[in-house]
C-alpha cells in the first residue's frame, strides 16, 4: 500500500483527521513521517492500526486497555491471559452499566406512571420534588450507568 495522507488514511480506517491527531498524541499510533512540506503519510499498518483501535472504542473499551491492547498486539506468541483479562472487566463494566440502566429504566417507569391530569398532580414532578417518592437511591445508578465520554 502506498503512503497515505491522513485524509486517505481516515476514510479507509473510519477514523476522523482530528481523532487521528489526537491518537498520535495520545501514543495509541506511532507519529506518522512528513513530506518535506509537512504533509503526514500513512502506511497500511498505521490504517490497520487505526481500525484496531476504532473498533475497540466502538466495543467501549477505554483508551488505556487499548493502549494495553495494542501493546500486546505487538508481541506475537505470548499469552493472551492479559487481553482476556482486560476484555473480562470491560464485559464486568458493562453488566453493571446495564444493571444500573435497567433499575434506572423501572424507577422511570414507576415515575411516569400517572393519569396526567396536571403539573400539581404529576407523579414525575412529584418524584422529582421529594426523592423519598422514590423507590430507591438511584444517584449512584446514574454514575455507574453513564455512558463513558459522555459527561454532563
Amino acid at each position: 500500500m502506498r503512503d497515505l495522507t491522513i485524509g486517505e488514511a481516515a476514510r479507509q480506517s473510519g477514523v476522523k483527521v482530528n481523532t487521528i491527531r489526537f491518537y498520535e498524541d495520545r501514543g495509541l499510533l506511532p507519529e506518522a513521517p512528513r513530506t518535506e512540506s509537512g504533509r503526514r503519510l500513512y502506511d497500511g499498518a498505521a490504517v490497520g492500526r487505526l481500525a484496531f483501535i476504532r473498533h475497540a472504542r466502538d466495543l467501549g473499551f477505554p483508551l488505556e486497555d487499548i493502549a494495553d491492547l495494542l501493546a500486546l498486539q505487538g508481541q506475537p506468541g505470548t499469552s493472551c491471559a492479559p487481553a482476556d483479562s482486560l476484555a473480562r472487566r470491560h464485559l464486568a463494566s458493562v453488566e453493571a452499566r446495564i444493571a444500573a440502566l435497567t433499575a434506572l429504566k423501572g424507577e422511570l417507569t414507576r415515575m411516569i406512571a400517572c393519569d396526567g391530569s396536571d403539573t400539581a398532580h404529576c407523579r414525575v414532578i412529584e418524584s422529582l420534588a421529594d426523592h423519598a417518592l422514590c423507590a430507591g437511591d438511584h444517584a449512584r445508578l446514574a454514575e455507574v450507568a453513564a455512558v463513558p465520554g459522555v459527561s454532563d
